[in-house]
């Protein structure tokens, strides 16, 4: 039996962990399962893919739009996608879903406080946005609408790197994405 796509899609506010998790699972994938797996990264598809969108919240959901039909044309070729996105709008999200297929969709939350996100924050774009100095930022001046429904839920602030991974394999496992790897260990 050969591989069946699927797109596991990362959203959450800057500073997260999305593209952490995101590289994670792909080296996993990729690399140590020998998958064919894509990844695509938010800031790099923007000065690529959607170059010369701004972030009114209608070139946001055309940047969503894009990447989310690339993830539709990958998983329908039997390739895993990954799309680390900050997507902030509920709507988009799920439109993206049922482009892809709710069987083959996998939204994971990747949450952490506000206070934690401008703790993290190395090129303090939180704090120039809290002084105006950035319109339209997500989470700030402009809405991040955390998920109704997502399939998982990482607390970055509470969990490290590796039980976010963990759980999110341990959730493509569970819903028969990946077939788990044998350990040759009794019990594990």
């Amino acid at each position: 039996m050969g591989q069946k796509g699927f797109t596991l899609w990362f959203t959450g506010m800057s500073g997260a962990g999305k593209t952490t998790l995101a590289q994670r699972i792909y080296e996993e994938l990729k690399h140590k399962r020998g998958l064919k797996v894509e990844l695509l990264d938010g800031d790099v598809v923007r000065t690529n893919l959607s170059k010369g969108l701004g972030f009114s919240k209608e070139d946001r959901d055309t940047n969503i739009r894009r990447i989310g039909f690339v993830c539709h044309l990958l998983t329908r070729n039997d390739v895993i996608a990954i799309a680390a996105a900050i997507s902030p709008y509920e709507d988009v999200r799920e439109e993206v879903r049922e482009m892809i297929g709710r069987d083959r969709f996998v939204l994971v939350h990747v949450n952490a406080p506000l206070e934690v996100l401008i703790q993290r924050d190395v090129k303090g774009l939180y704090k120039k946005a809290l002084a105006g100095e950035i319109k339209n930022f997500t989470g700030i001046s402009d809405p991040y609408e955390p998920p109704r429904h997502p399939d998982v839920v990482v607390n970055t602030h509470e969990e490290t790197i590796e039980e976010s991974v963990a759980k999110i394999m341990r959730h493509l496992e569970e819903r028969g994405l990946l077939t788990p790897v044998e350990t040759g260990v009794p019990g594990v």
